[in-house]
């Protein structure tokens, strides 16, 4: 026996409610993700423009503390660098890929496999 007009009204609502609220939270991470990506990339350029003037400095004289700042920027660098990439793509956005992948990798070992058997 079906469900009800009523009832089935209220079960879409629910679904629906729970749909919103998912893509409501999946967009407030991207504005999240995005504005992380634009203050890393602010600071990404502002550190190797310090980064060239020091090197000029370096060549200049031969200031210890000088390398300090190099090598200290250089790991903010790779730090930001490594922040900008791994949030680009995520295992999650992997998985539907990886199983198309499989599903037609299969499929083609399959219909290679039926039809080297139907030749011989």
């Amino acid at each position: 026996m079906p469900p009800e007009p009523s009832e089935r009204s209220a079960s879409d609502e629910v679904d629906f409610a729970q749909a919103l609220a998912e893509v409501e939270g999946e967009l407030q991470a991207l504005k999240e993700r995005y504005a992380q990506v634009q203050q890393d990339t602010q600071l990404q350029v502002e550190l190797l423009q310090r980064q060239k003037q020091a090197k000029n400095e370096l060549s200049q004289t031969r200031n210890p503390q000088l390398r300090e700042e190099l090598r200290k920027i250089k790991e903010q660098l790779e730090v930001i660098e490594l922040n900008l990439e791994s949030q680009l793509f995520s295992w999650s956005s992997l998985k539907e890929p990886f199983w198309q992948a499989i599903r037609f990798g299969g499929l083609g070992i399959v219909i290679g496999w039926l039809l080297k058997s139907f030749t011989h």
